[in-house]
């Protein structure tokens, strides 16, 4: 079976089939959080150290670091914050960005194979993010759209994730380092929603052979 491996510089976790659920808390994101967002561009990171404890303690298994903060210098927040959040805690990492400068400079300062949140199936984003995996041996997250949006057909969005191992496996990243995030639609827009997902689940299981991440306040 397939087993995606992340680690800190002393903590090793593995995501898959046959493993333990893995629990990736995603509080330190400044999105939507105003008064967090004007202390982390200040460089007051305090706020950030409660997340991160209190998220600790309520038994997260990974944490998702996010600075994306609008005309804010992203890769130095985000660099500032992954250091501080591996003093606190030797729990694996995900780098959270859709700038490729924040990715790299937090990266660069990670101890451990980090969980790169994430890679879209756009050619643009395959091409920008892989190269990134690859030189510093992290594992990624393959998110279910492109070019044409989320699709509400399953078998597309499957398309899409196989297009994304493909092409990592072109820049020499193996499939246990990709997991799958197949796109939880909510049930309010779509009734058939959770039926949709596990059908795809169960194909990206036996067909690709891959892990899977979802977001688990999507379906409500």
């Amino acid at each position: 079976m397939t087993r995606t491996i992340v680690s800190s510089a002393t903590k090793e976790i593995a995501i898959g089939f046959d493993d333990p659920f893995c629990i990736i808390g995603e509080r330190i994101n400044p999105t939507g959080r105003k008064k967090l967002a004007e202390e982390m561009a200040n460089g007051d990171y305090s706020r950030v150290e409660a997340d991160c404890l209190a998220q600790v303690a309520a038994g997260a298994h990974m944490l998702d670091v996010n600075a994306g903060i609008p005309l804010a210098d992203e890769p130095k927040i985000l660099a500032e914050t992954i250091q501080l959040v591996q003093g606190l805690t030797d729990l694996p990492l995900c780098i959270d960005s859709s700038i490729i400068d924040a990715l790299e400079a937090g990266l660069k300062v990670y101890k451990g194979r980090a969980l790169v949140n994430s890679v879209t199936g756009e050619d643009e984003s395959l091409e920008r993010v892989l190269p990134l995996v690859k030189k510093y041996d992290a594992a990624v997250v393959a998110i279910s759209n492109d070019e044409t949006g989320i699709s509400e057909d399953p078998n597309v969005r499957y398309e899409v994730a196989k297009k994304i191992v493909e092409r990592a496996a072109d820049h020499g990243i193996s499939h246990d380092r990709v997991v799958v995030d197949p796109l939880v639609m909510p049930i309010g827009a779509m009734g058939t929603a959770g039926k949709q997902v596990f059908a795809l689940l169960h194909r990206l299981k036996t067909e690709l052979g891959v892990n899977t991440t979802c977001g688990a306040s999507n379906i409500s």
